[in-house]
């Protein structure tokens, strides 16, 4: 048996002296998911390897053998993925089978598209089903969703799998080894999976649920020991920063402690990173671990600057605690990084000023800033489709996608793109090269041309908001910007 899986990109690699410089255009880290499946899938058959349009081309001669090819996709990705399906449908002999978290909230769709949908995380669905099929019986387990004829039908999700130690096989990914030389991808490792909280606008608790089921620390620096002597095994990297990818990794705060006293005593000297809700930054006791386990940044969680926006989308926040957790995280000695979304309903003209005055006049050192997004499946969509421009999912990158409600499409990305200028304009630039240090000067210039580079995609895809979504009130100003804006 040969098993192929496949990460798409609806921007899929190739080669560019940009690579070296800017994140996300050509090149991104891959996903740690379908990797940790790969390693699964090879326990069960030797012959399985992972491609990802991320960091590579796809080897058509090969895949196009396979007896099973899986394809994990999101919500900004699905479109290629389905393309992907449908040539691998026509061309090969495989059994195509599409799973992750947008295909697990919209079963039906991707259906069309393959022979089999899996649902939910496939840490025991992908080995229920190659037994399945090396054994030629019916795909008849829970967590299967397919069509028969013109007739949808699913098995159900299966409940959630405990046993999430599994450290992935770097090695199984196709060129993975070569690539990790680049600055510009980054070690990730996923220690926790799941969020106690219920944000209207988030797709894990939808798909899901809402428990947190963690890895055992000791796995978990196994898994970050794995990473670092993979990327800095044969290659001299500049960044050297390990990205922790949980959604909520103080969910269960004991364990959280646990997993920090590990690092510590393993003497794990690397730079950190890691997401976090405010709340972490009113516990003195987890800074400091933190500190001490070479933490150097939190990706705070942010979003709105808003209490009406918080209360809106449910989000248990105020702009008070976020501005006293931030401030005590810096007491610590640790960055703050900002997750930022506009287009709320209560979003107006001037929101991306507002922005960027927040980020500097509070030293947030970096920030990644996305329109409202709207994942099919998660409460926010429900209440939101009618605003929809479309439901072309490759635009779901951090583009606006709706009509907002007090400011038109075509003004709210053109917030964005000024709020991106202002923070990483080239004063902030010289600045940083200047009055930075290490880690923290090179993460900045990294980002300066990774902004520049989003800010160029955003302004050219306001041609397509002026052609698709609804037309600006008459008092509002026309969707142009001026070639030297960016």
């Amino acid at each position: 048996m040969k098993i192929r899986l496949i990460e798409p990109a609806n921007t899929p690699y190739r080669r560019s002296p940009l690579n070296l410089f800017v994140y996300d255009r050509h090149i991104r880290t891959p996903s740690q998911g379908l990797l940790t499946l790969s390693t699964i899938a090879k326990r069960m058959v030797e012959d399985t390897l992972m491609y990802s349009e991320s960091i590579s081309k796809i080897v058509w001669g090969d895949v196009l053998d396979a007896d099973i090819v899986f394809l994990g996709v999101f919500t900004f990705n699905a479109q290629r993925g389905y393309e992907l399906a449908e040539r691998i449908r026509r061309s090969g002999r495989a059994l195509v089978v599409i799973g992750g978290l947008h295909a697990t909230l919209n079963p039906e769709e991707a259906a069309r598209h393959c022979d089999c949908v899996l649902l939910g995380e496939g840490d025991e669905t992908v080995p229920a089903l190659i037994k399945a099929v090396r054994e030629g019986r019916p795909l008849d387990f829970p967590g299967v969703a397919r069509y028969k004829g013109n007739r949808f039908f699913t098995t159900g999700r299966a409940p959630a799998p405990q046993d999430i130690d599994t450290v992935p096989d770097r090695d199984l990914l196709y060129r993975f080894r070569k690539m990790a030389g680049h600055n510009t991808i980054w070690p990730q490792v996923h220690a926790s999976r799941g969020c106690p909280h219920n944000c209207d606008y988030c797709a894990l608790v939808a798909a899901f649920g809402r428990s947190v089921r963690t890895r055992s620390p000791e796995a978990v620096v196994q898994d970050i020991k794995a990473a670092i002597a993979f990327f800095d095994g044969r290659h001299r990297r500049i960044a050297r920063m390990l990205w922790i990818t949980d959604d909520n990794f103080f969910a269960d705060r004991a364990w959280a402690v646990r997993v920090l006293r590990l690092i510590i005593s393993e003497n794990i000297q690397y730079n950190f990173t890691i997401q976090a809700r405010y709340e972490v930054g009113f516990d003195d006791e987890m800074l400091v671990l933190l500190r001490q386990a070479g933490f150097s940044e939190l990706a705070v969680g942010i979003e709105f600057l808003e209490d009406e926006a918080f209360e809106a989308y449910h989000k248990k926040s105020t702009y008070r605690e976020i501005l006293s957790a931030a401030e005590n995280i810096r007491r610590h000695g640790l960055r703050v990084r900002g997750l930022f979304i506009v287009g709320a309903d209560s979003h107006t003209r001037g929101v991306g000023r507002r922005l960027a005055d927040f980020v500097i006049r509070h030293d947030i050192c970096g920030v990644l800033i996305q329109s409202m997004y709207f994942i099919p499946g998660t409460p926010v969509y429900e209440t939101h489709k009618g605003s929809l421009i479309d439901e072309n999912w490759a635009r779901c990158t951090g583009k606006v996608v709706h009509n907002p409600e007090h400011i038109s499409a075509c003004d709210l990305q053109k917030e964005i793109i000024l709020a991106s200028r202002s923070i990483y304009s080239l004063p902030r630039l010289m600045d940083a090269l200047l009055h930075k240090r290490g880690i923290e000067r090179t993460l900045f210039l990294g980002e300066y041309f990774w902004q520049m580079s989003v800010r160029r995609e955003l302004k050219r895809d306001l041609a397509y908001l002026r052609a698709h979504a609804l037309p600006d009130p008459p008092e509002k100003t026309p969707c142009n910007l001026p070639r030297s804006s960016v």
